[in-house]
């Protein structure tokens, strides 16, 4: 490696360079929570945007849930891929990700408003 710091230098100032196979896969897990985000906005913008005949303040909540977690989801696989390989490179155990469960109560609940929505209606 060159001279210059890596960023963020709070990951890379840590420990030794693991194997890139495993750097690159914790790169590869992050991007898919990225998708997994971009999925989460569009479909909270889409559900609000089609203006679909369901009870208006619930398809908003719903609408507002899969936004919100579209939001904070980037920001917590940021967070995560920076545990992740913080971890690899002082050889430790990786950490467990709160992103599994955020995501599936946040998508539970957007169901849950969705339903009350359509039965609603």
């Amino acid at each position: 490696m060159s001279g210059r710091a890596r960023f963020p230098t709070s990951v890379y100032g840590h420990g030794t360079e693991p194997d890139a196979r495993f750097t690159l896969a914790n790169e590869r897990t992050f991007l898919a929570w990225i998708r997994t985000a971009l999925a989460l906005l569009a479909g909270g913008v889409a559900l609000e945007l089609l203006g679909l005949e369901l009870h208006q303040g619930l398809r908003l909540a719903a609408s507002l849930v899969l936004v919100i977690a579209g939001i904070v989801t980037p920001v917590l696989a940021w967070f995560g891929w920076g545990r992740a390989e913080r971890a690899m490179r002082l050889a430790q155990p990786l950490p467990s990700s709160p992103l599994g469960a955020v995501l599936g109560v946040a998508v539970s609940l957007a169901g849950l408003l969705l339903l009350l929505a359509i039965l609603l209606r």
